[in-house]
């Protein structure tokens, strides 16, 4: 697991052991990139369930502003702030260790990309989906980049959200989200 490009490009993420965390592919990561690659730029990113914090560390070697990795597992979170350490981006990171749902409920900060990869087994996904437009914490023209197996079907959202996108990579689908602007709704 790496860094694709920009300041951070080549530099090897550290993983957490065990089964319990599911990296995104590079293959999956270098796609989802080349989806959002103008809209990274001074983002202000969410990595929600974060695992090791690659989604949101290759934002920022990508040029994000800033990004907050939250995930409940303390060795996680822990992982997390070792990454951001190693590609020299402890300054623009931040990590919290917490339940996600707790956290989108707390928010008063919009962010303009938001990554949704939490396991698999559990409804997570559509909770958090279905919470980031209850609060309408995504800025506007911002972007939701929800990872998931292929044969889930994820909700469609009332205006100003709507499904922009679904990739298919083999077992998993990308679905991109997309929230319209003060003068689109």
């Amino acid at each position: 697991m790496r860094v694709i490009t920009g300041s951070a490009r080549g530099r090897r993420l550290n993983e957490l052991k065990g089964m319990e965390t599911r990296p995104t592919t590079d293959k999956v990561k270098e796609s989802i990139f080349n989806c959002i690659q103008f809209d990274v730029e001074s983002a202000r990113v969410l990595d929600l369930f974060a695992g090791t914090g690659q989604l949101g560390i290759e934002a920022l070697s990508r040029g994000a502003q800033s990004a907050v990795f939250v995930d409940k597992r303390t060795d996680a979170a822990k992982l997390v702030k070792d990454n951001l350490a190693l590609c020299q981006m402890s300054d623009r990171g931040q990590v919290i260790c917490g339940d996600s749902m707790g956290y989108l409920s707390s928010l008063r900060t919009k962010f303009d990309i938001i990554f949704l990869d939490p396991p698999y087994a559990e409804d997570l996904l559509e909770r958090a989906i279905a919470q980031i437009a209850k609060f309408d914490i995504l800025a506007p023209h911002g972007i939701i980049v929800a990872e998931s197996p292929v044969e889930k079907t994820l909700p469609a959202l009332s205006e100003p959200y709507s499904i922009y996108r679904e990739y298919r990579y083999g077992k998993i689908k990308v679905t991109i989200y997309h929230r319209g602007g003060e003068d689109e709704e």
